[in-house]
């Protein structure tokens, strides 16, 4: 069921917001400052590649990690949780997009807060 649930992600759009958070990874890692951000965007496009059967799971992020999620909230966390809210919301207007707007609701909350957490 796992694998239907991503072949159907994949089809609908999961492919290219994978590609889209690779290339945002890209992007940070030019700088020296930015490849924490950069890494945390290339773990997000891993779990958008395939979010169907996989969890994300809270860890002890520390003091560096809370600086690293307070300056992601305000210059990106926010306006993508509120992206993938906003798209889990209209996925769930159907029946059969409620298992879509489950993982968009998995995705804002690793978008709006990514150091810490694990993907498994």
């Amino acid at each position: 069921m796992n694998f239907l649930g991503n072949m159907i992600w994949w089809l609908f759009g999961g492919i290219i917001l994978a590609g889209i958070w690779f290339l945002a990874g890209l992007l940070l890692t030019i700088t020296i400052i930015g490849i924490p951000f950069g890494t945390q965007c290339f773990k997000i496009a891993g779990f958008v590649l395939a979010p169907f059967g996989r969890n994300i799971q809270l860890g002890n992020f520390g003091a560096g990690g809370l600086i690293f999620n307070v300056l992601w909230i305000i210059l990106v966390g926010w306006e993508l949780a509120i992206g993938h809210l906003i798209a889990g919301v209209l996925s769930a207007i159907t029946i059969i997009g409620i298992p879509f707007a489950k993982q968009h609701f998995k995705l804002a909350h690793l978008a709006f807060i990514p150091f810490g957490a694990k993907v498994r």
